[in-house]
């Protein structure tokens, strides 16, 4: 399911790509750091993309939330939990990013 990574990240990566090798050796450092198993840390990631409204973020953790063994359902009931939290409108934005990929 691995899916080469946007234009915009890529433009990143060419343009400051010891930052993003950085960012990606301290994302890395962070989940080595813990017992959280794959699964569990994405849907943690997804949550907090969602929560600050990141669309690609949310597009990019259900991505890697998928290939790490979560399932559709999985994915939309740790986005549904997250309503008395950040609030209906943002879980059904984050919803509908979500479904751009399990759709």
């Amino acid at each position: 399911m691995a899916k080469t990574p946007p234009k915009h990240y890529l433009g990143l990566k060419k343009r400051y790509g010891k930052v993003i090798d950085s960012v990606e050796a301290l994302g890395q450092a962070l989940k080595s750091a813990g017992p959280l198993d794959e699964k569990s840390a994405q849907l943690i990631q997804l949550a907090a993309a969602a929560a600050i409204r990141s669309e690609g973020s949310v597009h990019s953790h259900v991505r890697r939330a998928l290939e790490a063994g979560a399932s559709s359902e999985e994915v939309r009931h740790a986005l549904v939990l997250l309503t008395s939290t950040i609030g209906f409108p943002t879980v059904a934005a984050a919803l509908a990013w979500a479904g751009d990929i399990l759709d």
